[in-house]
């Protein structure tokens, strides 16, 4: 199941998209603690761009889930950000900053991030499925 999304940046499109998470997941019986990594990193994903993204008005979601993974990307057209320094708040998570980068970096797998000044930022993870045929979160 594929769905692209293109949302507002504000604050309700992140418990939009979250629930449509939700769903995906829950119609393919995905285990509920990879579930709930899933939703957390979204949401961080998401919340990221709400909070961070100067200059973009919407943001895009790529949900790509499957029967033994997702991947997900969440691009901005924003200001962009020193990815450099979004890796060492990562590697500090007692930092004033980077909590939402380092939950995803631990929830989820093969976390790249890309981000160009004026030009936006893309953070792409992904989550491998610990077992199917498990009780996910309902709709």
């Amino acid at each position: 199941m594929s769905v692209r999304l293109n949302l507002p940046r504000e604050v309700n499109s992140v418990p939009a998209v979250r629930r449509l998470l939700r769903c995906a997941l829950s119609l393919l019986h995905v285990d509920r603690q990879d579930g709930a990594d899933l939703e957390i990193a979204l949401t961080e994903a998401c919340a990221n761009v709400v909070k961070h993204a100067d200059g973009a008005d919407k943001f895009e979601v790529l949900l790509d889930v499957a029967d033994d993974g997702c991947a997900i990307e969440v691009v901005d057209q924003g200001s962009g950000f020193d990815a450099a320094a979004a890796s060492a708040a990562v590697a500090a998570p007692d930092h004033d900053r980077g909590r939402g980068l380092f939950l995803i970096r631990a929830l989820s797998d093969n976390v790249r991030m890309d981000s160009s000044p004026r030009r936006g930022s893309l953070i792409h993870f992904e989550k491998r499925f610990t077992s199917v045929g498990g009780t996910a979160p309902a709709c």
